[in-house]
């Protein structure tokens, strides 16, 4: 099977490993990967990414030149994508970019000129209810009804685009896997010591960017009830991440009287991040819709998965997420789930594996095996691989 793919992901090579275990999991894989030539994420104020050629095997990476460079909604590919898709003539094109694409649109015309006869297939992560406007609704419409396959990130996404018209297959998962040789258990006493954590304390983490939709002035409000109730063990909190809260947090936690309880770690290196993932007891993740549904606006924000959960799942650090998209469908039975914005139920979660330390083992294994079964970037590749069969 001859497999192209298209995104502007897939400039950053750490994102192409289930790329990459595609090719691993039967000698006819091959795969293509489409990146644009040139890419500026960060705007016209920030630098460009000029990407370059990859061969690795039966994968390789193909920058092509393209039109705009950091909207991948607008991103389309310049007149040399038609000689590789020639070339290549792949079995499946699977553009990863949206329902509203050009790029997209772009390739499933190019597929029907050049008589390649592959399987169109996208991606997506959008997650809320929208309304389309003419001329883009002739377009999702263009792009939907010529959709052979439908990969998504989460549920919410899968049950608007059936909304919208969409009734082919669907296959839900996320853009990318964890890197379980990265993410794994391993104790860190050196740097406890080095951030005052001792063992008896039990480490409350969040790993992230913040900002109010993240939930942590509810986390912080929550550890507040802590306070007044002390719990069976000393707690601290490990923030690692930066963001426009952090002030309005800082000033919270002083009011609170849990000032001293906190570590802030601005932001480390990707491959440091499993260390402080692994001082945590539990990691929490308690993200806040601000999606006004009533209006359908386009304005507004729900967590669309939630990476950073199987990141720690891998590590063995039991997870607490709030109800907010994605998240109850990552955590299933194997942590814990509170309703967004809840407070006093967070820190119930909290206190429950603060007095239990056989259940917040417990959840550390169950979540371990469910991101080594499911989450990995090899589960990811062969579960889209079987979706891809089902498509012939």
């Amino acid at each position: 099977m001859k497999i192209l793919v298209a995104s502007h992901t897939y400039i950053v090579d750490l994102n192409c490993e289930k790329l990459r275990s595609l090719t691993h999991l039967a000698p006819d894989i091959e795969v293509t990967v489409v990146v644009p030539k040139q890419w500026n994420p960060g705007g016209v104020q920030s630098k460009k990414i000029e990407t370059q050629p990859k061969k690795e095997g039966r994968f390789r990476v193909v920058p092509i030149s393209n039109f705009s460079q950091n909207n991948q909604s607008l991103l389309s590919f310049g007149a040399d994508i038609m000689p590789l898709l020639r070339e290549f003539r792949p079995h499946i094109i699977h553009v990863e970019q949206g329902a509203k694409s050009i790029g997209y649109a772009e390739l499933i015309t190019l597929n029907r000129v050049l008589k390649l006869k592959a399987k169109n297939v996208f991606f997506t992560w959008w997650n809320l209810p929208y309304k389309v406007k003419f001329p883009l609704s002739l377009l999702e419409r263009y792009n939907l009804r010529h959709t052979h396959g439908l990969v998504v990130g989460n549920q919410d996404g899968a049950d608007i685009l059936k909304d919208h018209g969409y009734r082919g297959p669907t296959c839900v998962m996320p853009q990318l896997g964890v890197d379980e040789h990265l993410f794994k258990p391993q104790r860190q006493p050196d740097l406890a010591t080095q951030q005052g954590i001792k063992p008896t304390d039990f480490v409350i983490g969040f790993v992230g960017r913040f900002v109010e939709e993240k939930g942590l002035l509810t986390l912080f409000t929550a550890l507040t009830k802590l306070q007044n109730h002390p719990p069976a063990r000393p707690w601290k909190l490990l923030l690692l991440g930066r963001g426009p809260l952090k002030e309005k947090l800082q000033t919270q936690a002083i009011r609170s009287g849990i000032a001293d309880r906190i570590i802030w770690i601005e932001s480390v290196p990707h491959d440091d991040v499993p260390r402080y993932i692994n001082l945590m007891d539990t990691l929490v993740l308690p993200s806040e819709t601000t999606y006004q549904f009533k209006t359908l606006s386009a304005a507004g924000w729900k967590e669309q998965f939630g990476h950073v959960l199987i990141e720690a799942m891998a590590c063995k650090v039991p997870v607490i997420g709030s109800d907010s998209g994605e998240i109850p469908n990552v955590i299933k039975t194997d942590g814990l789930v509170f309703p967004e914005g809840d407070a006093a139920a967070l820190a119930e979660r909290l206190a429950l594996l603060m007095a239990q330390p056989e259940q917040q083992q417990t959840l550390a294994e169950l979540g371990y095996r469910r991101a080594m079964s499911e989450y990995t970037n090899r589960a990811l590749a062969e579960r889209l691989l079987a979706f891809y069969q089902t498509l012939f």
